[in-house]
């Protein structure tokens, strides 16, 4: 089984092309069948860019493990 390379540089440009379809879908104006064309290429994007965060943060974790860091902390937002 070889193991496949997420490519990372892919992620900024699948979320350029979301926002593109999301302002379009918003505006109204494409008839029915572009519209659900529009939504299924978006649904695939979002799809996409899930499994390229899912794989960035795993490879985040196994980095904190070979530092020696247990596990990912949730991000709290502010500082006390």
């Amino acid at each position: 089984m070889t193991k496949k390379k997420t490519d990372f540089s892919q992620f900024e440009q699948g979320l350029s092309e979301l926002e593109q379809i999301v302002q379009q879908l918003e505006q109204g104006d494409l008839q029915l069948d572009q519209a659900l064309a529009q939504f299924e290429r978006g649904i695939t994007l979002v799809r996409q860019s899930q499994q390229q965060l899912q794989a960035a943060q795993q490879k985040v974790q196994i980095l904190l493990e070979q530092q020696g860091e247990e596990s990912l902390q949730p991000f709290s937002g502010a500082e006390d």
